[in-house]
């Protein structure tokens, strides 16, 4: 079968690259010339765990192509699949221009039966709204051509996308007639050789699928970060709640971990667009409404802390510090909502000196932050340690887990250590001679 996807960005090269993986033909298609040269020559713009290797080797094997010309990829295409950006808007709504855009120009080059996927995250309704762009092309060119729109939400995980698309919990497919159907069951029937994990529903209710899971996991998320503050206030550990909750078997332990706040590029712009749907139905989502505004404190927590901690050292300003972990989440570069990134902001407006380090995603935090003349990039944790007044862990990566404190704290000019993501053992660290602040954790002197 011949799949063209259009959009080579985070969905669009997973879904492709694993889609020649199990012997499809693909074409990726993207305007960005620049980014389809590099993946021709096996240079990946993200990074992603396993994906550099699989690129390369589905383009020896031919199962795999990139271009950048609609006339040369659309005609000979049966499936197509709209994976483009959706970003939020400035009113807080998913811009779908980019969709529109891409459902105007398919129509000018279709020449055969074929069925159009949106996999972006788009609003509820769009799908159709797809496939009313084409049709109303097509008549006006007077072009009698038989096509199907189908709705197939995404769901990966960011540095685990490769196994979340080969082995996935669930592939949801939004269809108004069976031959689609069928077709997409072809697609991914090498997929579901185990099981059948495939989820056939109409188009309105696979669009919104998409934002009621991000939801239901920002609601996990958030709730555990005010359970922390309740818990900081209370004398309570956070980490006990946790594991209290998760054995309950209607609970489960997942997405149950405290910490700075959710970032990335879909869980904030989710909530946001889920949020605004709402707001032009007249229907006021008031559970997610809180969960946004818990989100956007919790990102504060840190800074907080700071504050508190220097408050009787002088204040924060002029203090250096160390900040380890810049992506939004470990196994990625993605620095989009980072809460690293908030905090260096909020830092740099209270003219403090920083020291940052990311083992993956330090150029594309440099692209975010530019440049600061007290801002230094370093190379290693050590490095970030030197001189510093305190640091602070952001990014829960697993070369983290067993830092080398005492190489750590020689290197310090002071001795306090928040872990904005609850990876160190606190008894250990004040061992080691730290003063140790965690989330929702009791301060042990």
């Amino acid at each position: 079968m011949n799949i063209l996807i259009i959009g080579v960005g985070y969905v669009g090269l997973v879904s492709g690259t694993c889609f020649s993986e199990m012997g499809h033909h693909v074409t990726c298609l993207d305007i960005n010339d620049e980014h389809i040269q590099q993946l021709n020559q096996g240079i990946i713009p993200i990074y992603e765990p396993g994906l550099e290797e699989m690129v390369s080797r589905n383009i020896k094997a031919g199962r795999l192509s990139f271009v950048t010309n609609y006339a040369v990829a659309v005609p000979k295409a049966n499936v197509i699949f709209i994976a483009v950006d959706t970003p939020m808007s400035s009113k807080g709504s998913a811009d779908i221009s980019r969709v529109e855009t891409v459902a105007e120009t398919l129509s000018e080059y279709i020449q055969q039966n074929c069925i159009v996927v949106t996999k972006s995250t788009v609003p509820v309704g769009t799908t159709l709204k797809i496939e009313e762009i084409i049709r109303t092309k097509l008549k006006l060119k007077n072009r009698n051509i038989e096509f199907y729109v189908v709705s197939n939400p995404e769901f990966l995980k960011e540095g685990n996308a490769i196994q979340d698309f080969m082995k996935p919990d669930r592939v949801i497919i939004g269809v108004n007639h069976e031959y689609p159907a069928a077709m997409m069951r072809e697609i991914y029937s090498p997929f579901m050789l185990s099981h059948d994990r495939l989820i056939i529903m109409d188009i309105l209710s696979a669009e919104l699928s998409k934002y009621a899971a991000n939801a239901m996991l920002a609601t996990r998320i958030s709730f555990m970060n005010e359970m922390a503050l309740l818990c900081e206030k209370m004398g309570a550990d956070v980490n006990a709640v946790r594991m209290a909750l998760g054995s309950d078997s209607r609970i489960g332990h997942k997405f149950l971990y405290p910490g700075v706040g959710f970032g990335g590029s879909c869980f904030p712009k989710d909530i946001n667009a889920l949020l605004h749907q709402g707001k032009n139905l007249d229907f006021e989502l008031s559970v997610l409404k809180a969960v946004h505004e818990t989100n956007q404190r919790q990102k504060k927590i840190i800074l907080n802390k700071l504050d508190s901690y220097f408050s009787n050292k002088n204040g924060i300003t002029q203090k250096t510090i160390g900040i380890l972990g810049l992506s939004f989440k470990p196994d990625t570069d993605d620095v989009r909502e980072a809460p690293a990134l908030e905090l260096i902001e909020d830092l740099l407006a209270h003219h403090v000196f920083l020291r940052l380090y990311d083992p993956v995603a330090m150029n594309k935090a440099k692209k975010r932050i530019g440049n600061y003349p007290n801002i230094v990039w370093c190379e290693s944790e050590i490095e970030v340690a030197e001189g510093a007044d305190a640091l602070v862990l952001m990014t829960e990566w697993k070369q983290f887990r067993f830092l080398n404190y005492t190489s750590l704290l020689s290197k310090m000019k002071g001795r306090a250590f928040f872990d904005g993501r609850n990876q160190c053992s606190p008894e250990k660290m004040v061992r080691e001679g730290f003063e140790y602040f965690g989330i929702g954790r009791p301060i042990i002197n």
